[in-house]
């Protein structure tokens, strides 16, 4: 059967998906997927998966997308992240009869994707992305897709989306904001570079940002034209949002507990995604956060979850007949929409209740200390975490790692490795020595004598072959 393109993709094997779960890291994993398909979701994407990891690793495949076959989670669309176009398309080889697309992530902002070069930092080499998605294309059984970002220019975004466009690319969803536009420095996506991209190409266009609620969804898709529209943050806070329900936090807590326990994910996933959903509540009973955050199994957890729930419903009978504190649509205990604070609000906030990470690190507290750290603490008792003590190394000037104090080139290993390579050099500091090794074994050839081949007997010489042959017949 031959692969489907463009509108006959979305239509068909995406069943024309108009509402769509964001590719999350450790966010959008299968027992989260289900929950939302429960409630409006008609399309999910994985989290980001490393696609150098997948290739290498047999483990990290079968966590990530082999653990189970479920005939609920589909469609799906597998994303990674790249910037190598064979290692992209060995691992799209590897997830493509588990999935209906695999997307490549040239969307993500954070630190580690600029480290990793990879994600949004990738949008300035059209080259290489046009090579990664031309390869993909012609490889791949499944279609392949792309989730930008824009630049701050819409020409240049239009530009870019033609060109991904032209490589391959089967759909393409748009994230309205800049690569620079993130934590307290958000802001709002721009809907006039999504319309303006949906005009310029001939494939389906999903639209991402600025979605909190259903009427935001329809909002967007009349405002843009777009085909659908994915949601990530507003996702997590209201998993019922393409229902265009807010219900009780619990009643989705309890849902999801349920499904973790049908299809198990890793603490951390679940300890996050309860955090977001009683995000409000744990304004109010702080102390509950300080437990959610020390929870270590799964029952610990939904222990927690509980007891917010009983706390929510003794709120609600004491504030029956009140309005919503603190400026919300909703009371505290109902699924609503985040607003990212803005930088000056963001410091304020941080003077007030105290973050997992804060709960974790805090002075005088082993105990509070995370899992990995506390088993580190174990193998040495003298290390410490605090941040101040820890040594401070001068930068490989080409990566950033910590260089060698005696590299002649006053690079880390790695990079210095290249270099006295390329350069047919030596580094005493790394005992890389590919000069003084190279200079040797041209010494040691031309000590060699000449090896001369020996002479060869004719026909009619002693002991040549024939006569021989012919002595021994008579």
């Amino acid at each position: 059967m031959p692969k489907l393109q463009g509108f006959e993709f979305w239509s068909r094997t995406l069943g024309g998906a108009r509402h769509v779960v964001a590719p999350m890291v450790d966010q959008s994993e299968l027992a989260w997927r289900l929950l939302s398909r429960r409630h409006g979701a008609q399309l999910c994407y994985t989290p980001m998966l490393h696609a150098q990891v997948f290739v290498r690793d047999a483990n990290y495949r079968k966590e990530n997308l082999y653990c189970e076959v479920c005939p609920e989670d589909r469609p799906l669309i597998v994303q990674f992240c790249a910037n190598d176009p064979e290692v992209f398309v060995q691992a799209a080889l590897l997830a493509q009869d588990h999935c209906d697309a695999i997307d490549l992530n040239l969307g993500c902002p954070q630190m580690i994707a600029k480290r990793g070069h990879y994600g949004a930092f990738l949008q300035e080499e059209w080259d290489l992305l046009q090579r990664m998605i031309q390869l993909a294309h012609e490889k791949l059984s499944v279609p392949v897709t792309c989730k930008i970002r824009v630049f701050p220019e819409i020409d240049k975004t239009v530009r870019y989306a033609q060109m991904l466009e032209k490589a391959g690319c089967q759909l393409l969803t748009v994230h309205g904001r800049t690569k620079e536009q993130k934590g307290p420095l958000t802001g709002t996506a721009s809907w006039a570079h999504i319309r303006a991209v949906r005009k310029a190409v001939a494939i389906p266009v999903f639209a991402n940002g600025n979605i909190q609620c259903l009427q935001d969804v329809e909002r967007c898709l009349r405002d843009t034209g777009v085909q659908g529209v994915m949601s990530a943050e507003g996702n997590l806070h209201n998993p019922a949002l393409f229902e265009g329900r807010s219900p009780a936090v619990w009643e989705l807590a309890e849902e999801y507990l349920d499904l973790v326990r049908q299809h198990p994910c890793p603490l951390s996933c679940v300890r996050a995604h309860l955090f977001k959903l009683w995000h409000h509540t744990l304004q109010v009973h702080q102390q509950l956060r300080e437990e959610l955050a020390k929870a270590k199994t799964l029952e610990g957890v939904a222990a927690v979850s509980r007891e917010l729930r009983l706390r929510s419903q003794e709120d609600m009978s004491r504030l029956e007949g009140e309005e919503p504190a603190g400026g919300l649509p909703f009371f505290h205990w109902i699924c609503q929409p985040y607003f990212r604070p803005g930088p000056e609000e963001g410091s304020r906030e941080s003077t007030g209740a105290r973050s997992k990470r804060a709960l974790e690190e805090e002075e005088g507290g082993a105990d509070l200390l995370s899992k990995n750290k506390q088993k580190k603490q174990l193998r040495n008792p003298h290390k410490t975490f605090d941040p101040s003590l820890k040594p401070k190394y001068a930068k490989c000037d080409q990566c950033g790692n910590p260089k060698g104090t005696r590299c002649v080139f006053s690079l880390c290993r790695g990079c210095c490795k290249k270099r006295a390579f390329k350069e047919t050099a030596d580094c005493p500091g790394h005992g890389l020595l590919f000069k003084t090794k190279l200079e040797k074994s041209l010494a040691w050839k031309e000590a060699q004598p000449q090896l001369q081949e020996p002479p060869q007997a004719g026909p009619g010489d002693p002991g040549s072959f024939p006569e021989v042959l012919g002595s021994a017949l008579a």
